[in-house]
């Protein structure tokens, strides 16, 4: 038997290794024909008559964000274009005499509706400089549908549907799962509106939390349908009715008849509509050109800024952590500010904040480094994105002018945390005891196989409250409010940008591009004075495959699906098949609030 087992398990260790030595072969065969095309072509260029391709799919990032080679062979694919260079893609576009139009793919993209806000007010701009905007999906989600009405030409697959149906969210309770694990989650909070604990301590949503809900929920709506509106030449009311009505259920025809859109064709038809629109024959082909390359080809013309004097756009993106590598790094980001505080070249900043918050200590820390930065006499705008809530409005408040969207998702002033108490798991139903023995009474670090003391629930709460203390006269001295005034608007409350400039959390309500626009200004500088920070490197890798037409095909050759067993993959599959589905089979739109 033991024999049995050691060779079964020498087997299986002998796979596992074989298994890793074809992945970094067939990974070297992969790059070693991407290395002929990219190394013979080094460079993009735009023709004349071209058409500008802006594919909305998949998870839209605000900007690059380096990826493992495995990640990338185990996706397929480069991922979509970040929002960052949507913007100035279309912006640059917008002046472009080589660029005719826009064709917009609408393939059910996964973004925050600031991130649309922003995207449409870019969109809206090209159409102003006289171009023209062609736009197409298979079955139009409704915030691709959104963007979407901004094209003179909107077509929609003959038996594909449009999604119009409101602003909402469903927030899970899990109460009664740990009830029946016996666990008790034990709270300590600031903040009536405080809302990320009750899906652990309640089994529906408060009535606090319901009406704040409510409130950003049809603000975001209100956005959303007055657009929609407005560039389809419809009523309001008609928009409002339709959210009500499950229209993507409704004949295709249907959405012609009521000027949802312009007709039906099928893709395969599509370059001969846009070839017509060009006035091209049906012999000529197209000169299409995509967002990363587009940009790879203008940013010759520095599309990324210049390097002497400049001003510094800082993106601080994802949650806020104390040490790490994803999201906003408190170390890290406090080494970028001060970095740019002593750098002679840096003439001012624009902070780009799209955080939910996360740590109060690394908050602080990249408070007292933007502080230091303004001690150099250098100004500093705050630009918000989808959320500067929590720690992300700690960090923005101390700005010398905030930006914020009509529909970002600001505030939530407030400070809480969580320890679990598994003493009804652990003890009442495992049967595991402890016994402890102290020096002194409450030496023992804080565990979870018993309930806090009631000294030590008093000393977490004092905690929490001098964080809030601090947190709110962060907010009154950046904002030149008093503190009561602060408190009052406080209290973990998620407000939108459209309420949060009412308020006084916020200055102005305008794009990452109106930030800039207006600090160039103030500055006397030119728009393309800026430069982006920090330096979103790719890795050599991710070069290499990105100008490659080969790696698709030799992945087909070596059935390179993924590092991982055949259950993990398909699983993969399934997920991503979801993310991909049509509004009939699912509604991916949602708010998430940390």
């Amino acid at each position: 038997m033991l024999k049995r087992f050691f060779i079964s398990m020498l087997g299986t260790m002998a796979g596992l290794w074989i298994s890793i030595a074809l992945l970094v072969v067939a990974g070297t065969m992969i790059v070693a024909a991407a290395l002929g095309k990219s190394a013979a072509e080094t460079t993009v260029k735009v023709g004349k008559e071209s058409v500008l391709v802006l594919d909305l799919s998949g998870v839209v990032q605000e900007r690059y964000q380096p990826s493992s080679f495995i990640d990338f062979i185990q996706q397929g694919e480069l991922g979509s274009p970040t929002l960052e260079e949507m913007l100035q893609a279309v912006r640059t576009a917008a002046d472009d005499d080589k660029i005719e139009g826009i064709y917009i793919k609408c393939g059910g993209a996964s973004m925050g509706y600031a991130s649309r806000e922003e995207l449409l007010e870019v969109l809206l701009d090209f159409k102003e400089a006289g171009k023209w905007i062609f736009a197409y999906s298979d079955s139009y989600t409704q915030g691709d549908y959104m963007l979407a009405t901004t094209a003179d030409e909107l077509v929609l697959n003959p038996v594909g549907s449009v999604d119009i149906h409101g602003v909402g969210g469903s927030t899970p309770f899990f109460t009664g799962l740990l009830d029946k694990l016996g666990v008790k989650m034990q709270i300590i909070k600031v903040g009536t509106y405080k809302s990320a604990v009750e899906p652990f301590v309640l089994k529906e949503m408060s009535e606090p939390a319901r009406r704040q809900m409510k409130q950003y929920c049809d603000t975001i709506w209100n956005f959303v349908a007055g657009n929609i509106a407005a560039n389809r030449g419809m009523a309001l009311d008609s928009v409002n009715t339709m959210a009500t009505q499950y229209i993507y259920t409704r004949p295709a025809a249907s959405f012609v008849a009521d000027s949802l859109v312009t007709e039906l064709a099928y893709e395969r038809v599509i370059d001969d509509m846009i070839r017509s629109r060009l006035g091209y024959d049906s012999d000529k082909d197209v000169r299409f050109i995509d967002v990363a390359a587009y940009v790879q080809a203008k940013s010759a013309d520095k599309l990324f800024g210049r390097s002497d004097k400049h001003i510094a756009l800082l993106y601080a993106v994802g949650d806020i952590s104390d040490s790490g590598s994803e999201g906003i790094v408190g170390p890290d980001m406090v080494g970028h500010i001060t970095a740019l505080a002593d750098d002679d070249k840096v003439a001012g900043m624009v902070f780009r904040v799209n955080s939910p918050g996360g740590s109060a200590f690394a908050s602080e820390q990249i408070w007292e480094a933007l502080e230091y930065f303004k001690s150099k006499d250098k100004p500093l705008y705050v630009s918000m994105g989808d959320y500067a809530a929590s720690g992300g409005y700690y960090i923005s408040c101390g700005a010398d002018s905030i930006f914020a969207d009509k529909t970002t998702l600001t505030g939530s002033i407030g400070v809480f945390g969580m320890i679990p108490d598994a003493s009804g798991l652990i003890s009442g139903k495992l049967g595991i005891n402890f016994s402890t023995v102290e020096s002194n009474a409450n030496c023992m670090p804080m565990t979870i196989t018993g309930p806090m003391s009631p000294q030590l629930h008093a000393a977490m709460q004092r905690n929490v409250e001098n964080i809030y203390d601090l947190f709110t006269s962060r907010v009154a001295e950046g904002r030149g409010m008093d503190i009561d005034s602060v408190k009052a608007i406080a209290e973990g409350r998620v407000w939108v940008g459209a309420d949060a400039i009412r308020l006084g959390l916020v200055d102005r309500i305008g794009s990452l591009h109106t930030a800039v626009r207006a600090m160039a200004a103030d500055l006397d500088m030119s728009e393309a004075d800026v430069v982006s920070y920090p330096k979103a490197e790719e890795k050599m890798w991710m070069t290499i495959l990105r100008n490659s037409e080969e790696f698709t095909e030799a992945k087909a050759k070596l059935n390179v699906e993924s590092p991982f067993d055949a259950e993990t993959a398909q699983a993969l599959r399934v997920v991503k098949k979801i993310r991909t589905m049509n509004p009939v089979q699912a509604r991916m739109e949602k708010i998430e609030v940390k």
